[in-house]
């Protein structure tokens, strides 16, 4: 079984997906936050966005469990997104302890430049590679996430 830093027989380490995955991260990082700086985004919140842009209404308890990304992160992110004027809080009439999200009407009208600008990312990562390849890589990768999830 090959680890990522782990020698070959000659000393030299050898290649492994996680340094590949990781490397792809951040450098998609860095072009999704160049993309959307001119509307105050920042690459960790884009993605709240987009799932309370298609999910609303939805509590941040929702949001975090849809996402998968624990509590903390996402108070944060909608907080940010909330100082910025693109998401608002109302109290569920239904029970008083949980807030609703919704897209302010700034929200509603960023998310189309947010979808173009992470279409522009997305099809610069797919150079190269015809829709089948694309395809596979992203089961593949699901694969992945799925055995370390379990």
């Amino acid at each position: 079984m090959s680890h990522q830093w782990s020698p070959n027989n000659d000393g030299i380490p050898t290649e492994s997906h996680g340094q590949y995955i990781s490397a792809i991260y951040r450098h998609m990082q860095i072009a999704i936050s160049a993309e959307l700086a001119p509307y105050r985004i920042g690459s960790g919140q884009y993605i709240f966005l987009m799932a309370i842009a298609f999910g609303q209404p939805i509590t941040q308890k929702a949001l975090s469990e849809k996402l998968l990304i624990d509590k903390t992160t996402t108070a944060k992110a909608i907080s940010k997104l909330e100082a910025e004027g693109y998401v608002r809080r109302e109290v569920d009439t239904s029970d008083n302890r949980y807030q609703l999200l919704y897209l302010t009407e700034a929200g509603r009208d960023v998310v189309p430049k947010v979808q173009e600008a992470l279409a522009r990312v997305k099809n610069k990562t797919r150079k190269g590679m015809t829709d089948e390849e694309y395809d596979k890589m992203v089961s593949l990768l699901k694969i992945v996430l799925n055995n370390l999830t379990d």
